[in-house]
């Protein structure tokens, strides 16, 4: 077999990465290898409208476009087990080896499982399905417990109790997104779940669960049990870096990258949620990021540079999530920030914007119906982008567009 790119990882970073490489004028093999049984697609959908669309889902294809096969990408279902870095070797499954010139490492990350047994009222939701086998049981309306207070159990919550379903979410912080959100945009996520009545049990932690009869029981740490036919568990991911590790791969928070997604074997990349890649607009400190746009970007920029550029990585994270009605986004990393300035938009829509303390823009955050923030902040993060320096005065009126800081 004659060597070629290889991409171990068939979801939203991998199958941009082979989009890229032939984009980018590369005519020799590329072959992407999943796990899944389905051609790539995109997991936001998965804690949204998969759930809760009355039309049984499909998986929503990533970069949707002309087929892999098309352009002549070979998409092998199968896993592998080994990498033969001395001979460039990758050996699957069934014992096939696939040879490689560069190989990218797009593996994601999995589910952080609760600790002890197995339950059988207990799920997690990474994949297309697992939303499969989650959707029956929301939309059937009963009890459901969330065990996390991030992105993905909010929405996981928002979605059962949007079908009608008695919700709780335990999380162990005092506050809900506690790792990346501002706390003013995490009171007004919890003001709305409230709303709707989802149970919020705050700064508790899961003590026991018993699920041995009927319906499920969730014994918190302070003595509380709160009855459930379905449990979740969304308590964050761990990036999949087995494979690499295996290999001798260097690993810091997941498979450490440089500036140009190269590892510590000159032929090998990393890429998306299994990687951590240092950036520069903040000290070149090591980030790992979960999250579909830096997937896309990430892997689009491996696939270059697999390809012979060497351009480093230096877009701006990006995050959003839906709560019910409202749209959350966030640029940058507002954890960067020394002072924050608010923005009130009206209609319950406000922007933090976060300064370092030599008044760079860092990051910006906002909250309000719909994509009532949307606009504003992918300004905010085009002057992030160009280390900005804005004047507070201008960041705190409203009537002060962002498009004219850009000038």
């Amino acid at each position: 077999m004659t060597p070629g790119m290889v991409i171990i990882g068939a979801g939203e970073c991998g199958a941009s990465a082979a989009r890229a490489l032939r984009e980018a004028g590369y005519a020799g093999p590329v072959t992407l290898v999943g796990r899944e049984p389905h051609p790539p697609y995109e997991r936001p959908p998965l804690s949204k409208a998969a759930i809760t669309a009355d039309a049984a889902p499909t998986p929503v294809p990533s970069a949707p476009g002309t087929p892999l096969a098309d352009l002549d990408i070979r998409h092998l279902r199968a896993e592998a087990t080994t990498i033969d870095r001395p001979g460039r070797r990758v050996r699957l499954t069934d014992g096939a080896l696939l040879p490689y010139d560069r190989l990218l490492l797009a593996t994601g990350a999995s589910p952080r499982r609760l600790p002890g047994a197995a339950f059988r009222r207990l799920l997690y939701l990474r994949s297309f399905d697992d939303a499969l086998a989650l959707r029956p049981r929301l939309r059937s309306g009963g009890r459901t417990v969330v065990i996390g207070g991030g992105f993905l159990g909010l929405e996981i919550a928002a979605a059962a109790a949007a079908l009608g379903g008695s919700v709780a979410v335990v999380e162990a912080e005092p506050r809900l997104l506690s790792r990346l959100v501002p706390a003013p945009i995490a009171a007004a996520v919890a003001a709305e779940h409230a709303r709707h009545g989802v149970d919020l049990r705050l700064g508790r932690t899961v003590a026991a669960i018993d699920d041995r009869t009927g319906a499920a029981e969730v014994r918190l740490d302070d003595g509380a049990t709160l009855a459930a036919e379905t449990i979740v568990a969304a308590i964050g991911a761990l990036p999949d870096t087995a494979l690499a590790a295996a290999a001798g791969l260097a690993t810091d928070n997941g498979i450490a990258a440089d500036a140009h997604l190269g590892t510590s074997d000159p032929s090998i990349l990393a890429a998306g949620d299994c990687a951590s890649v240092p950036h520069p607009l903040y000290g070149d400190r090591r980030i790992r990021l979960e999250a579909w746009r830096s997937a896309r970007e990430q892997g689009a920029l491996a696939g270059r540079n697999m390809a012979g550029a060497r351009e480093p990585h230096a877009a701006v994270p990006w995050f959003w999530s839906d709560q019910f009605d409202l749209g959350l986004q966030i640029s940058g990393l507002p954890d960067e920030g020394a002072e924050t300035i608010r923005r009130d938009l009206g209609g319950g829509a406000f922007l933090l914007f976060h300064l370092a303390a030599d008044g760079r823009l860092v990051a910006a955050s906002g909250i309000g119906p719909g994509a009532a923030v949307g606009r504003d902040i992918r300004l905010a993060e085009m002057l992030i982008a160009r280390r900005a320096r804005p004047p507070r005065p201008t960041l705190a009126h409203a009537e002060t567009r962002l498009k004219s800081l850009l000038a």
